[in-house]
């Protein structure tokens, strides 16, 4: 699950409760969660605001930034499953949103059943179908149109591949194939089932997943309204419904009169609407929050500039309209590895060991703003799926202010064991490149960067992409430049999840690029033995041992285990963090009297 800004926070919790209460994934009950128990007001207007001009994607299908997902779901979408929005542990469990349960499992976990819920309504009246579920879920295999979400679907329906490990089913634009698909999903009355390649005994959290909501098939086949189209104004079945979304303008939510309170155990649906504001300036939204202005107000971007964020959580004024919290999501930069790019091994740890880590950490305000320096991909809050490693941070040679001397060092073998690449990232009319979402904090940090990298004797430049398209240009590999800043979060208990995600190709988030790498078969076939692992213990260990690989390799930069922070106005109310979303719960959100 990805984030870009301040990839996500919240209260500390213990880890180790965590991860037991949250890998216990298989059939949950029917648990009703009450939205007359939470306590808020009806009324009035959220207002969002942030930086960026729009929001990365709003097509289900293509939604996969967790805060995005977060948002979305909690106001416009409904999908099979949803986290429980309630703090703390108790939120990484999964309860029914369209379905009737959390999914009955059969052949040890290979098949998978839903029924949805009577009398949901889409909002121009009609009933939801188990066919406008089927064909919701089928997009995902339009890779051709459908980019960037999550490629869950893809891996594990049981469908046919070609050669190359490329479904045989298209999507349902084009057709092709559209047989095994029929075969591998199929409908009876209300009840959807999924035919998987394998067993997947926590298939019912991907549930959850805007991806796995429906999507009426005849405003999708239009080409005014679907396909590419459908990411400028979704149809809904929340509480809410798309009034007006102007990219660089705003995002105008209003109540969707077809949604069923009595089918929703979930949102209480308190504003009578929410509006995002696109494009706001850095200092003007810091303004809004240290001085109160727009007292409606929340701040999407997770977090302030770094001078204000601290002035902000220092000030018993300001602070208690705030909250900083230990995240699920993991910080790093994504080496890209194709031919041509960072592709030498030993370029990859002299940047590793030049990185200026300490000075980013300064910038946001110390670890209590900015998080920890990890050692692996995966978070602690995984639990058994996380280990430390060795070397990379543990190295003696790693210091957090970076060293050139020993980049130097490192440089000078790859002088000889890649002469290429050396002579290209030596070259200051070439160097490497860095891609970063296009804001001040960045344009800091590059300062940073490139003075780090210049002590070691090693070129830069920057690509600075706009917030709101940042996750779709780095994803695609003509636009991605050497090294690219990124975030992710499990998105469920399980490394599985983490893993396979970042470093396979056709993970789903795979900015790598490594599937030339000399080291990936090997990686490939170790990361396949694990998702297929039954044994929980003995899946924890492979996912621990490919964590170190990936370290190994010096895939991704030092990470960071995650801080993040989150401000409103005065008259917000109900603010608390959602562990498994790494966001606000949204659905408890409403405007004081």
């Amino acid at each position: 699950m990805t984030s870009f800004n301040g990839f996500f926070s919240r209260h500390k919790k213990s880890v180790s409760v965590f991860a037991v209460a949250a890998i216990a994934s298989s059939v949950v009950a029917a648990t009703s969660i009450s939205a007359q128990a939470v306590v808020g007001r009806t009324g009035g207007t959220l207002i969002y605001v942030t930086h960026a001009d729009q929001l990365n994607h709003i097509d289900p299908a293509r939604v996969y930034t967790g805060q995005d997902i977060a948002f979305l779901n909690s106001y416009v979408f409904r999908s099979l499953t949803s986290y429980t929005p309630v703090t703390g542990v108790a939120g990484a469990s999964i309860v029914p949103d369209l379905a009737t349960n959390t999914g009955t499992p059969t052949d040890g976990g290979k098949t998978w059943s839903f029924t949805l819920k009577s009398g949901i309504k889409w909002e121009d009246g009609s009933v939801v179908t188990c066919a406008d579920e089927k064909y919701g879920v089928s997009r995902a295999f339009a890779t051709d149109v459908i980019t960037d979400g999550p490629s869950y679907a893809i891996q594990y329906l049981d469908i046919p591949v070609d050669k190359d490990g490329n479904s045989l089913y298209a999507g349902p634009y084009k057709k092709t194939g559209q047989a095994y698909y029929d075969k591998a999903v199929t409908c009876s009355g209300n009840t959807i089932t999924f035919h998987l390649n394998k067993a997947i005994g926590d298939f019912n959290y991907f549930g959850s997943y805007p991806a796995m909501s429906p999507v009426k098939a005849s405003v999708d086949q239009n080409s005014a309204t679907g396909g590419a189209n459908y990411d400028k104004k979704p149809w809904a079945l929340g509480p809410y419904k798309i009034a007006q979304y102007t990219i660089g303008n705003q995002l105008q939510l209003v109540r969707n009169p077809m949604w069923n309170k009595a089918t929703d155990s979930i949102r209480p649906a308190f504003p009578d609407s929410v509006v995002m504001r696109f494009s706001v300036a850095e200092d003007t939204r810091d303004q809004i929050f240290l001085n109160d202005t727009t007292k409606n107000a929340i701040n999407y971007d997770q977090g302030l500039n770094p001078a204000n964020n601290v002035a902000f959580f220092n000030n018993a004024n300001t602070g208690t309209r705030g909250l900083n919290a230990n995240s699920p999501y993991v910080r790093y930069y994504a080496f890209n590895i194709a031919k041509g790019h960072l592709d030498c091994l030993d370029v990859r740890k002299a940047i590793f060991y030049a990185w200026p880590t300490q000075n980013i950490i300064d910038l946001a305000g110390g670890t209590r703003f900015y998080g920890t320096v990890g050692d692996s991909p995966v978070s602690p809050l995984l639990g058994p799926d996380y280990g430390a490693t060795t070397g990379n941070i543990h190295d003696a040679n790693f210091k957090t202010a970076g060293n050139p001397t020993y980049a130097k060092s490192l440089m000078a073998a790859a002088k000889t064991s890649c002469p290429a690449t050396y002579a290209r990232v030596t070259d200051p009319k070439q160097g490497f490149s860095i891609d970063l979402p296009n804001n001040s904090t960045s344009q800091k940090v590059s300062v940073f960067f490139k003075n780090a990298m210049t002590a070691a004797g090693i070129a830069v430049s920057f690509n600075f992409i706009n917030p709101g398209t940042y996750y779709s240009t780095v994803q695609n590999t003509s636009k991605q430049g050497d090294l690219s800043r990124a975030g992710w979060a499990a998105d469920w208990a399980n490394a599985s999840t983490t893993i396979p995600a970042l470093f396979l190709k056709n993970g789903g988030f795979d900015l790598n690029q490594n599937w030339d790498d000399a080291a990936y078969p090997a990686f490939e076939t170790k990361a396949n033995a694990a998702i297929g692992e039954t044994n929980r213990t003995k899946q924890a260990a492979l996912w621990r041992g490919l964590a170190q690989d990936a370290m190994d390799q010096f895939w991704i930069t030092p990470p960071i285990f995650n801080k993040e922070q989150y401000q409103w106005g005065s008259q917000v109310g109900g603010a608390q963090f959602w562990l498994p979303q790494g966001s606000l719960i949204f659905t408890n959100l409403y405007v004081k009297q």
